[in-house]
C-alpha cells in the first residue's frame, strides 16, 4: 500500500505564494510521474503540473511562469511553488503518484486566494 500526504495548503492574498509539499510512502517499488491536480467548486477536475522521474515538465496553461513543480526522488516527495496567485487559482489541490504497480491520489488540501 502507498500512502500519499499533500501539506502546505492554506489561505493567503491575490499576488501572494505558496508551497504545496506531496510525500508518498509505503510500500513503493519505483516512482514514475508525479503531478498535482486540483478542483474548484463548481468546476472539472484538472492537470495543474507534471513531472516524470527524469525531470521533464509540464503545466496548464494559466499557471505556466507562476507555478513551478519539481521533485525530490530520494525523498518520493514533490512540491509545487505556487507564486503571483488569483482568486481563480482556488482550489483543492491533489497530489498524484504514478508508481509501477498503480497510482495514488492523497487526501487534498485547500487553496484559497483572496482579499
Amino acid at each position: 500500500q502507498v500512502h500519499v500526504v499533500e501539506s502546505g495548503g492554506g489561505l493567503v492574498q491575490p499576488g501572494g505564494s505558496l508551497r504545496l509539499s506531496c510525500a508518498a510512502s509505503g510500500r513503493i517499488f519505483a516512482i514514475n510521474a508525479m503531478a498535482w491536480y486540483r478542483q474548484a467548486p463548481g468546476k472539472q477536475h484538472e492537470l495543474v503540473a507534471q513531472i516524470t522521474r527524469e525531470g521533464s515538465t509540464n503545466y496548464e496553461d494559466s499557471v505556466k511562469g507562476r507555478f513551478t513543480i519539481s521533485r525530490d526522488n530520494a525523498k518520493d516527495t514533490v512540491y509545487l511553488q505556487m507564486d503571483s496567485l488569483r482568486p481563480e487559482d482556488t482550489a483543492v489541490y491533489y497530489c498524484k503518484v504514478s508508481e509501477s504497480y498503480g497510482s495514488y491520489w492523497g487526501q487534498g488540501t485547500q487553496v484559497t486566494v483572496s482579499s
